[in-house]
């Protein structure tokens, strides 16, 4: 595999993960505002942020498995029509929602 390839798949990864423990601590605090009675609006206003926060991230984890794919079609020589049969159907599902 490329090396530039593995470590922006690396650099992906990172993110993706500090993303998801940040994401891990924004529904922590809506759990804790429902138990303490907050305000409807506000509680919604930090779900609004967990979406978003979680659609960057599903991006990102796109992006990565779009280099890996990329990658492995470089090392088998680039005609893996099953692989790209893969990713097409992932891809398609994303949209999707």
């Amino acid at each position: 595999m490329n090396t530039s390839t593995e470590l922006e798949q690396e650099r992906i990864k990172k993110n993706v993960l500090s993303r998801m423990r940040r994401i891990e601590g924004q529904v922590r605090g809506i759990q804790r505002m429902i138990e303490d009675g907050k305000e409807c609006a506000d509680i919604l206003v930090q779900v609004r942020a967990v979406r978003s926060a979680l659609q960057s991230a599903n991006k990102l984890i796109l992006k990565r498995y779009m280099l890996r794919c990329y990658a492995d079609s470089v090392e088998t020589g680039g005609d893996d029509h099953e692989s790209l049969e893969k990713f097409i159907s992932l891809l398609t599902g994303f949209l999707e929602g």
